[in-house]
Parts: C-alpha cells; structure tokens; sequence
C-alpha cells in the first residue's frame, strides 16, 4: 500500500526525531535535571512530604465526635422483662459526646505537624541534591574516560606508525633489529593500554546512564562551578540541615506532651424518651483526674525533652563533621590546583620540548625511533597524569558544590 507524500514525510520526520535527539550531546545542567527527573530516592521523599502535608492538614482538628444510643432501666425479670414500654422508669436514649481540646494544644499538635513537613521537605531536598552530585560526579568520570581514551589512541597510533617507520629503515638496512623488537612490543603495551581505557570508559558510560538514562554521547567539560563559603556550605550541608528540623520535630512534640499534663474534658448531651412520662434531656461533663502528674504526665514529658537534647547533641556532632568535611575538600582543591600548575610547567612542558627534540634529530638522521617513541610516550603520559589531576580537581570542586543544599535543589 502506497502512503500519501504529506503522511510519508511526516512519518519520516517523526521517526529521525529520536535518532536526531539521541546524536544531540548532552549538556552538563541537563543531565543533572535529568537525574533528579529519574531518581526514585527523589520521589519517594517527595510522597513523603506529601504525606506529612496532608497528615498536617486534620492535626488541628477536634476528634469526631461520639453517637450515643441505648436503653436504661430495661427491666430484666418479672412480666415486663425485656419490653421496653411498660415500666415508666425504662427510657430510650440518644446523644452524642465531643472530647475538648484547648486551643493551645490544638496549637501546638498544629506545630508538631508542621515541623514534620519540613522534615520531610529538606529529606526531599536531600534526595535532590545526592541526585545531582551522583550525576555530576559520573558526568565527570564519563568525559574523562572520553579524554583519556584520546590520548591512549593516539599513543597507539604513534606507535603503529613507528613500527612501521622502522620496518620500512630496517629494510633499507639503515635501522637494526633491535628498533623493531622494541617498537612492536611498545604498540603491543599501548594496544593494552587502550583496552583497559575502554574498559574503564565502559563502567563510566554505565554509571552515567544508571543516572541520567541514556549512553554520554559527546560530553563537553562543565563550566567552573562557583563555590560556597564554609559557613554557606555548613548551613546547607544535607546531615546538619536535617538535624536542624530533627531539633525542631523532636522540640514540637514535647511541647505537645506537656501540653497533656492539662487532660481534655468530655461533654455529652443526650435525649431521653419515655412511654406515658415527659421525655428527658441529660447534659454531663467527664474530667479525667491527673493523680499522679509526677509519675506520668512529667515523666512522659522529660523522656521527650531529652530527645530534644539528643538531637541538639547529633547536631552538633554533624556541624562538626561538615566543618571539618569542608576544610578537607578546601584544602584538596587547593593543593591540587597547585600541583596542576607545577605539573604543567615542570612536567607536560618539558616533555612537549623533549619530544619536539627528538624529532628533530629523527628528521636529520641523529636519532633514533625508539628515542622518538619514548619521548612521545613520555609526552602522553604526562598528558594523562596531569588529566588524572584535573579530573580529581574537578570531582573535588563538584562535591563541595553539590553536597550541600543550594538554591538548585526543588524547594
């Protein structure tokens, strides 16, 4: 069956679309979208603060109240047992009762509730920002692989080339046997050497897709990530900023367990109808009694007061851990910067030169290929090493800008 041109080219346009966003790189910001977008911790934080909200939402409200339907003095012997008509004492009954709770406890249940929301909202937050971090950190082993791998295939082919250059010489007799020998087990380390950078880039691209859901394509180097002061970072570090709302939960709810040292009064009122007689109507008031106030009431009260100490205590110990996380990875990045720096100009220049050198005399017959070679080699490992550097720099600098909440992460 032959399709009409307009539908044709528009199944054909609709069917290179995939393949046209699947060649498309992916950007740095995107993929860090989309590894929140897909990050099932990230969901089931926010199911949670969806339930805290609702949940927050009946914590002010008064208890339901209570129906009330029975029959008093049924007679239960002689020959009016059980009838409910012929005794004037028997009386069918109906009311209700509510238990009362002051507006300040009311209050502070409506507090308590809210405080779990925000728990709730900064552990969505957290779940965020763990997101992004993974991501980015698997972004940045990704285009390192992706670089590391150039280098080892250009070793390869410098090698392949070599050989070749000197099998060419050794068959003109101006090389020796002993050239060959060496450069072809060069090209058989660098041909390994490239295999295990492909494998490495392998596990990269799966950690990168575990995230993200899709393969890296071409990735380009994120731009330089500002980063946050120490008090900024500390503040928005994921352990202390939960603490500070577990502080908060663990505060709220004492202050609703004081809050029952005063018991809630019951009222009922209640309609009751009789046969031959004026129908009644009872009206009461239940009070619970607090006889012991210092045996439970308090002591309910100090076990949750020292929960609140306990969480003081656990945030204190992470603003700890977080002040001395970010002076470690301050000083990290710092150190590594200034080893890139030495390393690029007591190392990869140096090796630039040496190589240059030796080509030169290779050119005017005064060297050798292996010199050559092991110039080139040399060259390329520097290479390496200082991209080895600049990945550990960067994944040093992502942490310390990812790791704690920032204005990124959904509110």
């Amino acid at each position: 069956m032959s399709i009409p041109f307009p539908r044709a080219a528009a199944l054909a346009a609709a069917l290179s679309l995939p393949c046209l966003a699947a060649a498309a790189p992916l950007s740095f910001d995107a993929a860090l979208r989309l590894a929140v977008q897909r990050s099932e911790a990230a969901r089931a934080a926010r199911a949670g603060v969806l339930s805290a909200t609702e949940a927050s939402r009946a914590a002010a409200q008064l208890p339901d109240p209570t129906l009330r339907v029975g029959i008093d003095n049924l007679p239960a012997t002689g020959p009016d047992r059980f009838n409910t008509t012929r005794d004037s004492m028997t009386m069918k009954r109906i009311g209700i009762s509510q238990e009362w709770l002051s507006a300040d406890k009311r209050a502070a249940r409506q507090a308590a509730a809210d405080a779990s929301v925000g728990r709730e909202a900064v552990q969505a937050r957290v779940a965020a920002a763990d997101a992004r971090l993974q991501a980015a950190l698997a972004y940045l082993d990704a285009f390192y692989a992706g670089e590391t791998l150039k280098l080892a295939t250009l070793m390869e082919h410098h090698a392949h080339e070599e050989l070749e250059a000197s099998r060419t010489r050794l068959s003109s007799a101006s090389g020796s046997s002993q050239d060959v020998l060496a450069l072809a087990g060069a090209r058989g380390i660098s041909e390994d050497e490239t295999a295990e950078i492909r494998q490495q880039q392998n596990t990269a691209r799966v950690a990168f897709e575990r995230w993200v859901g899709m393969p890296p394509g071409e990735l380009a180097p994120p731009d330089v990530i500002p980063l946050p002061s120490e008090q900024d970072y500390v503040a928005g570090h994921p352990a202390v900023a939960a603490m500070q709302r577990d502080v908060d939960v663990a505060s709220r709810a004492a202050d609703v367990t004081a809050s029952n040292r005063k018991p809630n009064w019951t009222w009922e009122v209640s309609y009751g109808q009789r046969t031959g007689y004026a129908d009644m109507v009872s009206v009461g008031v239940s009070i619970p009694l607090a006889v012991a106030p210092g045996e439970r009431q308090d002591r309910d009260t100090a076990s949750r007061w020292a929960l609140v100490d306990k969480a003081e205590a656990d945030l204190a110990e992470a603003t700890r851990a977080a002040t001395a996380e970010y002076r470690s990875l301050s000083g990290d990045a710092q150190r590594l910067q200034q080893r890139i720096d030495r390393y690029r100009s007591g190392v990869v220049v140096p090796a630039a030169q040496r190589t240059a050198a030796a080509l030169a005399a290779y050119q005017s017959s005064q060297g050798s290929l292996v010199v050559l070679f092991e110039a080139r080699h040399a060259e390329v490992e520097a290479q390496r090493k200082l991209l080895t550097l600049q990945r550990d720099l960067a994944k040093t600098r992502i942490q310390l800008a990812f790791r704690p909440l920032t204005a990124e992460v959904a509110q």
